[in-house]
């Protein structure tokens, strides 16, 4: 028969135990600070994936329309000389020149009830185009004014007429939108 005496240390073991929590708690932080700086790292990259040298045409789509729209008018200076691309409809008000109308479309404020949102376009030709047609351009953002603020003005190079696509509204900007240097 053998015995064994076997002398337990309640403090040892106690402290042991506390070591091996605190680890298990700190290694749990340090893979969640890693996973955010993560995610974090991954959002920049995205934004710059998306986003075109300068001298390229930008286009406008109904999902990013009034993200840019906003973009560009709150920070005009960055924008001047990007091409540009997008349709909408003609419209009008009384004190604009026959070189002028708004590229517009309808923006959803709820309720059933839109805003006329866009961009103020000039062409030589633009009396040509009846109000409320469609159209789709590609243009240069430029600045210029109107009622004596400054606002981006899309000098127009191409123009063409075109169906009113379905379910032609767009949404309002997200406040979420981060902006790049360029449009995307």
């Amino acid at each position: 028969m053998i015995v064994c005496n076997i002398k337990i240390n309640k403090k040892l073991i106690l402290k042991t135990i506390l070591c091996i929590m605190f680890l298990i708690v700190l290694s749990i932080a340090v893979a969640a600070i890693y996973n955010i700086l993560n995610k974090m790292e991954n959002k920049d990259n995205n934004l710059i994936n998306d986003t075109i040298p300068s001298n390229d045409i930008a286009t406008l789509t109904k999902e990013n329309y009034t993200n840019i729209l906003k973009e560009v008018h709150e920070n005009l200076n960055t924008y001047i000389g990007q091409k540009i691309s997008f349709s909408g409809y003609v419209y009008r008000v009384n004190d604009f020149t026959d070189d002028e109308f708004v590229l517009a479309r309808d923006m959803d404020i709820g309720n059933k009830q839109t805003l006329i949102v866009g961009f103020l376009c000039s062409h030589d030709n633009a009396k040509n185009y009846s109000t409320y047609s469609w159209v789709k351009i590609i243009g240069e953002i430029t600045k210029g004014t109107y009622q004596g603020q400054e606002i981006p003005i899309v000098k127009i190079n191409e123009i063409e007429k075109i169906e009113k696509p379905e379910n032609a509204n767009v949404t309002m900007p997200e406040d979420a939108y981060v902006p790049t240097a360029v449009i995307y």
